[in-house]
C-alpha cells in the first residue's frame, strides 16, 4: 500500500523517468497559450514538456514558441528539460516526418527525448504500438531514450505492465471520474519502475445555478480548477500530471494551491458528491 502524501509534488521535485535515465518534474506543461508561460514553469523546476506531432498541432503554438524561447542561445537548458512528443497515429507510428516536423517548429530542440502513443484504445493497438515505442528507443531514433502512452481506458493501462516496456503511462482521473481508485490503483505496486501521470484533471465549471439546484447554499465551497489538481495530486499513486495553465498567472495560482497540500478525505468525497450530482443535472462533467 502507498503512504497518504504529507505534502503535495514541488516543480522542482525530480522523478526517475522509467530506465531511461532521464529525470523529470512531477509536472509536465502541455497546451499553453502564453510563450511566457513556458519560462514562468520553467524558471519554477519544471522541466518536463508535451508537444504533439499531429492531432491539436495549433493548440501547441504557445509551447512550441516558449520552448524555442526558452532554448535560444542555450544548449545546457536543452540538456536540462526532457521533451515528450505524442502522436496518435495507428500505423506507422513513429514516421520520420513527424519528429522532422517537431524539430523545425521548435528552434534549439535538436532531439525528441521520450516517445508517446496517444489514446491507445485496444489490446490489437496497444501490442502493435508499444512493439513501434520499443523499436524507436532500441534504435535511438531522434534522440528517444523514454517511451509512453496515454490511456482512456484503464484496462489498457493495467495490460499494457505485462509488456514492461512503459516509462511513463498517462491516464484520466477526476472527481467526476474516480474510477481509478476501484480498478487501477490497487493493482499498482509501490515498487513499480514506471511512471503514472495524470491529463484531463480538470472538470467543466459547476455554476452556481447548479449547487442551487443540489440544495447546497450559496455559501457552500465551490471547487476551483486548482482544487481539480489538488484532488488528483491528493492520490498518492498518482506521480504527476500532465497540465495546461495558458497564462504565468493561471501558473502562479497553481503554485500557490500547491501550498495548501493535499486535500482531506472529507473534502474529497465533498467533490466527488458534487461533480456526480451536477453531472447527473447536466450530463457528465469530464
Amino acid at each position: 500500500m502507498i503512504a497518504p502524501r504529507i505534502t503535495l509534488p514541488k516543480p522542482s521535485d525530480r522523478l526517475p523517468l522509467g530506465a531511461s535515465g532521464l529525470f523529470v518534474s512531477p509536472y509536465c506543461l502541455g497546451m499553453v497559450a502564453d510563450p511566457e508561460t513556458v519560462l514562468r514553469a520553467y524558471e519554477s523546476g519544471v522541466n518536463f514538456f508535451f508537444l504533439t506531432a499531429d492531432l491539436h498541432w495549433p493548440l501547441y503554438r504557445g509551447l512550441r514558441r516558449g520552448l524555442s524561447k526558452l532554448l535560444e542561445g542555450s544548449s545546457r537548458r536543452r540538456q536540462q528539460i526532457v521533451v515528450a512528443v505524442v502522436s496518435y497515429l495507428e500505423n506507422p507510428l513513429f514516421a520520420a516526418f513527424q519528429f522532422h516536423e517537431i524539430l523545425d517548429a521548435v528552434t534549439g530542440l535538436g532531439h525528441v527525448d521520450m516517445a508517446m502513443a496517444g489514446a491507445v484504445s485496444s489490446q490489437e493497438s496497444l501490442h502493435s504500438r508499444l512493439d513501434s515505442l520499443a523499436r524507436a528507443r532500441l534504435a535511438n531514433h531522434r534522440g528517444v531514450r523514454a517511451v509512453g502512452a496515454t490511456f482512456h481506458q484503464r484496462q489498457l493501462a493495467i495490460a499494457s505492465r505485462e509488456y514492461g516496456l512503459l516509462d511513463l503511462s498517462c491516464i484520466r482521473f477526476n472527481s467526476g471520474h474516480p474510477g481509478a481508485r476501484l480498478d487501477l490503483f490497487p493493482y499498482l505496486s509501490p515498487r513499480r519502475s514506471s511512471l503514472l501521470f495524470n491529463f484531463k484533471s480538470m472538470l467543466s465549471a459547476i455554476s452556481g445555478e447548479q449547487l442551487a439546484a443540489l440544495g447546497l447554499p450559496a455559501a457552500s465551497w465551490h471547487p476551483t480548477a486548482t482544487d481539480c489538481y489538488r484532488f488528483v495530486l491528493s492520490c498518492p499513486e498518482i506521480d504527476g500530471l500532465l497540465f495546461a495553465p495558458q497564462t504565468p498567472d493561471e501558473f502562479d495560482s497553481f503554485l500557490n494551491a500547491l501550498d495548501h497540500g493535499p486535500l482531506s478525505p472529507q473534502e474529497e468525497q465533498y467533490m466527488m458528491a458534487i461533480a456526480g450530482h451536477a453531472g447527473a443535472l447536466t450530463g457528465p462533467l469530464t
